[in-house]
């Protein structure tokens, strides 16, 4: 073990160690003061929790008048094996990658078995190609850029995190769209909203559904939902974006959004739509003009949520639940007072 001492001032190295150095490194730093005046090897590696090859490893390498010295060194091997494939083989990967640029390794590998003849791995394929475009012997043509586009990350919506359960009124409202068609020609859209544990429901119409709509559709939201809204869960339609996205990151409402093709995430207001298909739609007959419709559905909304018992509350109404759980005061909260 390289053996040395310590000079008068060393603590003070110590204390006042470059901000470059992790956590992990200070505390190398730390041991190696105590060593200097210890002596104790036992000491100080279990008072830091590390073993004697380490802090002797440490010992050798430590060079005072270089505090990076107490830093990893790379672990990249010295000499580092040099790939040997068939010329055949790369010509043939080159080939068979420049006539399809658009697929990938695993029907590169179908192709070269059964047009060249050449068996290989898909990992030796991928390998070969990303060795071609380092050396520049292998150039992707330039896209048109009319695929469809990957999804982008979104500025504020997230996934719904498994470990967060909707435990009250308000901590998690499922939000969806339907298509209205009355009449052939007419195709209008409501906006849907259910509370998850109250299945309180509120309903709008409009002629389309744009993420301006949506955002109206949010105010329309927290003024007659009759509880704080702390969540709402969407599908990845482009009306729930932009505006809609920032409304809900003004009113502090965290937005959830479903993962591509799972509407079965959003059941709940799923089933609603169904519900007030059957209940309300299937025996209007009044304006199919969109405030006239409103109010109609808006009349709908109040004896759904007042007066209709629902299997999933005990037969009791959300007004009831919310009432007999403390929720709200019928007499005093401001959702209800024009009900």
């Amino acid at each position: 073990m390289k053996m040395f001492w310590t000079w008068k001032g060393f603590g003070k190295i110590s204390a006042k160690a470059p901000a470059e150095l992790s956590q992990k490194e200070l505390d190398r730093l730390r041991a190696v003061e105590l060593f200097s005046k210890t002596r104790d090897v036992g000491l100080v590696c279990s008072l830091f929790g590390i073993s004697r090859a380490t802090l002797y490893r440490v010992l050798h390498r430590f060079n005072p008048r270089n505090l990076m010295s107490l830093r990893d060194k790379s672990k990249k091997p010295k000499h580092l094996r040099v790939p040997e494939w068939p010329l055949e083989l790369i010509l043939a990967v080159r080939g068979l990658r420049e006539e399809w640029p658009g697929i990938g390794k695993d029907k590169l590998v179908k192709l070269l078995r059964d047009e060249k003849g050449i068996h290989a791995s898909a990992s030796t394929v991928g390998r070969i190609i990303g060795y071609l475009k380092k050396r520049g012997e292998l150039v992707e043509p330039r896209r048109n850029g009319i695929s469809p586009k990957r999804r982008e990350k979104r500025p504020y919506a997230t996934r719904k995190p498994r470990e967060y359960q909707a435990l009250a009124p308000g901590d998690l409202v499922e939000v969806d769209t339907m298509d209205i068609r009355p009449l052939p020609g007419i195709v209008m859209k409501q906006f849907t909203a259910r509370d998850m544990v109250s299945r309180w429901d509120v309903l709008m119409v409009r002629t389309r559904a744009t993420a301006n709509t949506a955002s109206e559709f949010l105010k329309v939201l927290a003024e007659r939902m009759p509880f704080e809204i702390k969540a709402i869960q969407v599908d990845g339609g482009s009306e729930f974006r932009a505006e809609f996205e920032e409304s809900c990151r003004q009113m502090g409402i965290r937005l959830f959004v479903l993962p591509p093709r799972s509407p079965k995430l959003n059941g709940s207001v799923e089933r609603a739509n169904r519900t007030h298909t059957e209940e309300f739609y299937e025996f209007y007959h009044g304006s199919w003009n969109v405030a006239e419709l409103n109010d109609a559905l808006r009349l709908h909304e109040i004896k759904y949520n007042t007066r209709r018992p629902h299997q999933s509350l005990g037969q009791i109404t959300p007004l009831k639940f919310l009432l007999d759980n403390g929720i709200i005061d019928s007499f005093h909260h401001p959702a209800l007072s024009h009900m």
